[in-house]
This record gives structure tokens, C-alpha cells and sequence, in this order.
């Protein structure tokens, strides 16, 4: 992945993408794999936003069977079952308990029919994907960190993981293979038109502050919680804000999806990179989409809701770290009464303006390959093309050609051959697929880069100088919060930062200066957290 802000004048294009999300970035991959001129910009990094922010689920969404949303869910489900299958090394399954207490909120019969019905709707012949129960001392057993006081049994799931920031860069990664012309840290500022009609934009480079003309045939916006900020989209968008807290080492392999004692809201605590994450919250917002915080609020919050379940509880001083992130959601005018976001739907809509440029409204990861697939086919409608989704049973730009079994047993062998330790490995070939090979081959003449970054994290030093040097690495805070999630999973010292911005310099011409101003963003944004 390189960046090429020269690129963008020197051709016209069938499509400009502003928004370099996860939407933004099927978007690209699907429209360059159909043959068309596609460019894509962001004004900040590569899924700086909500595609960082979410509970890394790929999901049907169980809770949305409450809301009578299924023809939702089951898009989802069918999704779910898609990507396991195209990209096993960029979304993997992962089953969660649901303990049932006695007088909760959901009883036993209602829980075993709505995992029923998801199992149903899934429509997947793999039975280890679908529900089972348990009795209360088999749940306690499986789940032995939550109170037994009441409990009456419990079932499993089984749903999919992924790691949102690593899913949205592979596919802008495939797009630029497939010939799109990607750029970050790249701003759209003003669409141009003629005769009422959007043809191009003025786009503004964020590192020299240069800006030049760009022609486009479509344009859409992907931009996200940017959409409220501008007209027309402003007046089609509702913001809910979601937290999750990073805490210690909770679940190995299984998560837990409970519900809360104050509102019965569904939040989950899920294994992330050895560590546990928590939440999310889902709260209006109604403030400055470039501050999004955790605030206290929200902390007390999902502290209070682990703690009801949880036989030893957490206090702050457990909390390792936090994000918060805006979801989008479709503002329906109809509604006189406000309503929960909670309850909102998560579906997905592509509206117009009069000048022909396109926005993308709400939508969930989970669906979001689908949902690009139709801007597309919106996009080639309006150039007079017919051509068909290119992504439908895809296998990812990143995993491998041969069984995924026999070939994660192969690499595993050649990663412990190497010196690398086996969690880290295994987050290795999921984080970089069959690109792993080429950091092995790092590895093989400085052996040194097989040791972790952080001794307690996961993480190793030939995969953060990978990134640095391939990955359209700017700051130190796109190196350590998205190419690698460091700031958020531990509490990197001011010598630490040193060191690892020392590093990589090399590799991004950073000077003795720039690494002072790198590592004070760094500083920043974990005071923001």
C-alpha cells in the first residue's frame, strides 16, 4: 500500500469515494474489481473512526430478534456464514455464553426459541455453529468468573469475530491492487458541478496542504458521522454514541453477551488479544462528532453491568484502556416520539441529492459488503453499465489459496521454527494472512524481530516494522492505535513511545523533531480516552 496524492489528477474516474471506512472500503474493492476508475480519499487515516470503534463482531445480531428485525438478522446470518468462508483468517467463529437466572428479564423457553430462530435464519448445516444448553453447574464450569448465586443454566452460540481495522485496511489493500487509487489523510472540500450536476471535486492533500481537482463521473459519500455535518445528508442521520473499556485477561477462547440490570441492554465481554473487551453503550448523541469520549458516565455504566455478573467485580483502577465510537442510523421522519437507539434499526439506505451525489446512511459491519454492493450497482446504473457484484464468495485479497487447516498448521510450524510464541503467531496469520510469509522472511535475517513489542501483548516486532514500511503508515498514532492496537491495550510509557517511534523513523523519514510531534499525538490521544 502506497500513497500517491499525484495520482488522483492524472486520470478522470468513473467514481470518487469520500469515506475511508469499512463501507468506503468495499465500496472501492467491489467497484475496481468490476473495471471501473475508482479513488477513494480520507481526510484522516484508513478506518479512523467508527470501523475502529465497533465490538469487532461479525454478527447476525441476536438482540434484533426483539425487535422483530429479521429479515435484518437474517442478511446478517447469511453474511456471517459467507465471510467465515472467504476470508477464515480475517473472521473467525467465535461462541458466547448466555447465562439464564432466575428471574431475568429473558426466561430459558424465550431464550431457546430466539436461538432457534437465529440458528434457522443462519440457515448453516455446520452444528457446531448452532445453540446448546446447559445446566447450571455445566455453565458455571464453562463460565466460571460469573456469580452462580441463582443461576438456573445457560446456552452457547456461536457468531464470528474479526478485527475491524485489519478487515477495512485488506480490502483497501485489495482495491489498490485492483487498481483504485486510494489516499489518506486526504480531504474532499468542495464538489464541483455542472449544470447542476456533481462532476468532480477540489480535494485538499492534509500533509502539504496542496490542493488540485479531481473528475468524477459519481461520487458518494461513505463519510460517516460526517454526514451530519453537511447538507443534505445532515437531515437524514441520527448519531448514537457506543464505549467499550479494555480490561484484564477475563475469556480465553468463548465471550459472554448478558444483559444489563438497569435497562436490559444487551453488552458483551469478549476475548480481544488476550485481554477482555467490554461493552458497548448506546446513547444519542447530539455533539462534536471530532470529540467522542468515554466519559464517566459511560464508565459507570458497563462497570456497574460486568460487576452484576462477576464474582470478583472491576473498579477503574482495572480499566487498561477505552474507545467510543458514533454509529449512524437512519433518521425516520415519521417517528413523532423519541425513541431508545437501542431499538433503531440497523439497516442500511443509499439516498440521492438533486446533484446526483449519493450518500450512505447507517448499516452495520456485518452487512456492509452487501451494502456497497449495491451502491455499486447504483453507480453503474448511473454510468449506463451493467455489471455484477464482484466480491459475492470472494476469497479475501489476503488469505490463502489452499486449505485453511493445513495451511495455519504449516505457517504455525514455520512461526515456532522461527521463535516466534504461539499466541502471537496466531494473531499473526490473522492479522496478515498469507502476507505473513514475506515477515518471516524478516525474521530470517534479523532474528531479534521474532520478540514481542510488549512482553504481556501479542504483538511482535517484525509485524510493527511491516506495517510502518507497507502499510500507508503517516503518524505514530496510525501505527499504534489501527495497524496495531497498542494504545488502547496498554499503557505505553513516554520511553516506550521513544523507542518504538526511533524504530521505525527510518523506514518513514521522520526526524528527531517529527519524532517529538509523533509521540506528543500519541500522548494525546491516550488523554482523550
Amino acid at each position: 500500500m502506497k500513497r500517491n496524492f499525484a495520482a488522483l489528477s492524472a486520470q478522470s474516474f468513473d467514481l470518487l469515494i469520500c469515506g475511508g471506512g469499512i463501507y468506503g472500503a468495499w465500496t472501492a474493492y467491489d467497484a475496481a474489481l468490476r473495471g471501473l476508475k475508482v479513488a477513494i480519499v480520507e481526510q484522516n487515516d484508513w478506518a479512523s473512526a467508527t470501523s475502529s470503534a465497533s465490538t469487532k463482531l461479525i454478527h447476525g445480531g441476536l438482540r434484533y430478534l426483539e425487535t422483530y428485525d429479521f429479515k435484518l438478522v437474517s442478511k446478517s446470518l447469511k453474511e456471517r456464514t459467507m465471510l467465515l468462508r472467504a476470508a477464515p483468517h480475517r473472521v473467525w467463529p467465535l461462541h458466547f455464553g448466555v447465562p439464564v437466572y432466575a428471574q431475568q428479564r429473558l426466561n430459558r423457553l424465550q431464550l431457546k426459541l430466539g436461538l432457534s430462530l437465529y440458528d434457522y435464519l443462519a440457515g448453516d448445516a455446520n452444528t457446531s455453529m448452532h445453540h446448546r444448553y446447559y445446566d447450571a453447574q455445566q455453565f458455571s464450569t464453562h463460565f466460571p468468573m460469573i456469580s452462580a448465586n441463582n443461576l438456573k443454566g445457560g446456552f452457547t452460540y456461536a457468531d464470528a469475530q474479526t478485527d475491524d481495522v485489519r478487515l477495512t485496511l485488506e480490502l483497501i489493500a485489495g482495491a489498490q491492487t485492483a487498481g483504485a487509487c486510494c489516499v489518506n489523510y486526504c480531504r474532499l472540500i468542495q464538489v464541483l458541478e455542472v449544470d447542476g450536476k456533481a462532476n468532480g471535486a477540489f480535494i485538499q492533500d492534509q500533509l502539504t496542504q496542496n490542493k488540485q481537482r479531481i473528475d468524477a463521473k459519481q461520487i458518494v459519500f461513505t463519510t460517516g458521522q460526517w454526514l451530519t455535518k453537511e447538507t443534505p445528508s445532515n437531515a437524514w442521520c441520527r448519531l448514537a454514541k457506543g464505549v467499550h473499556l479494555i480490561m484484564p485477561a477475563l475469556l480465553s477462547t468463548e465471550a459472554l453477551l448478558l444483559t444489563t440490570a438497569s435497562d436490559g441492554r444487551v453488552f458483551f465481554m469478549i476475548p480481544w488479544y488476550g485481554l477482555t473487551l467490554l461493552g458497548t453503550t448506546d446513547t444519542d448523541f447530539k455533539g462534536n462528532v471530532e470529540q467522542v469520549l468515554a466519559e464517566d458516565s459511560d464508565i459507570d455504566y458497563l462497570l456497574a453491568a460486568a460487576n452484576s455478573y462477576l464474582k470478583t467485580p472491576w473498579t477503574r483502577s482495572d480499566i487498561i484502556g477505552s474507545f467510543a465510537g458514533l454509529r449512524v442510523f437512519k433518521q425516520n421522519a415519521s417517528t413523532t416520539a423519541p425513541c431508545s437507539p437501542s431499538i433503531i434499526s440497523r439497516d442500511w439506505e443509499l439516498k440521492s441529492a438533486s446533484n446526483g451525489v449519493h450518500y450512505a446512511i447507517g448499516g452495520k459491519i456485518t452487512s456492509s459488503r452487501q451494502d456497497a454492493a449495491h451502491i455499486v450497482d447504483a453507480i453503474c446504473t448511473q454510468l449506463g453499465i451493467s455489471l455484477p457484484c464482484a466480491t459475492q464468495d470472494r476469497p479475501f485479497p489476503w488469505a490463502p489459496q489452499e486449505n485453511f487447516t493445513v495451511w495455519s498448521a504449516r505457517i504455525s510450524k514455520r512461526a515456532t521454527q522461527l521463535g516466534i510464541d504461539a499466541e502471537s503467531a496466531q494473531w499473526l496469520l490473522r492479522r496478515h494472512g498469507v502476507r505473513v510469509v514475506e515477515i518471516f522472511q524478516r525474521i530470517e535475517t534479523e532474528p531479534d524481530l521474532a520478540q514481542r513489542i510488549i512482553p504481556a501483548l501479542p504483538f511482535i516486532r517484525a509485524d510493527l516494522m511491516y506495517c510502518a514500511e507497507t502499510e500507508m503508515v503517516i503518524h505514530l498514532d496510525d501505527l499504534l492505535r489501527r495497524r496495531l492496537p497498542l494504545l488502547i491495550l496498554t499503557k505505553l510509557t513516554e520511553d516506550q513511545l521513544l523507542h518504538i517511534a526511533q524504530r521505525v523513523a527510518g523506514n518513514l523519514n521522520w526526524s528527531n523533531t517529527q519524532i517529538a510531534q509523533e509521540i506528543t499525538r500519541c500522548k494525546n490521544y491516550r488523554s482523550m480516552q
